[in-house]
């Protein structure tokens, strides 16, 4: 782990677990831009059947959506290795508490810890948050 990480960091999490958190991300990243484009399977297609047709838009608005996740993901795991260049890895992006090692082995592109992403997911369904104060915004890097 690079000198300038903060001592706090280096005390949670120790050297080895971090190089396999950094190794994790980029082979998460180097899958996500190896896999096939399916952006080909967007292209508008004519059908005589309304039937199809309408299959047809199903299929593409699920490909869509596909394709959104990936994006999101994939901007979110760049960003992880990010972090990890400028030692912020690993830290809460809305209180910058640690993010448990359980959780970012889980999930190692992580910007939350639990208990932000638990208030973020929350408010995300519209759920009203006991405290407006502490409402957390998702994908603020």
């Amino acid at each position: 782990m690079p000198d300038d990480v903060p001592s706090l960091r280096r005390g949670i999490m120790r050297d080895t677990d971090f190089d396999l958190l950094k190794t994790s991300l980029e082979a998460k990243l180097a899958t996500m831009v190896t896999r096939s484009d399916k952006r080909a399977d967007i292209v508008i297609q004519q059908a005589p059947d309304s039937l199809d047709q309408t299959q047809f838009a199903a299929e593409r608005d699920l490909t869509v959506s596909l394709l959104n996740r990936e994006s999101e993901l994939s901007r979110r795991v760049k960003a992880a290795i990010r972090r990890t260049k400028d030692g912020s890895y690993g830290d809460c992006l809305s209180c910058e508490e640690p993010i448990s090692l359980k959780r970012l082995e889980a999930v190692p592109w992580a910007e939350l810890c639990l208990d932000c992403q638990e208030r973020a997911d929350m408010s995300a369904a519209g759920v009203p948050e006991s405290d407006p104060d502490q409402a957390v915004e998702m994908g603020s890097a």
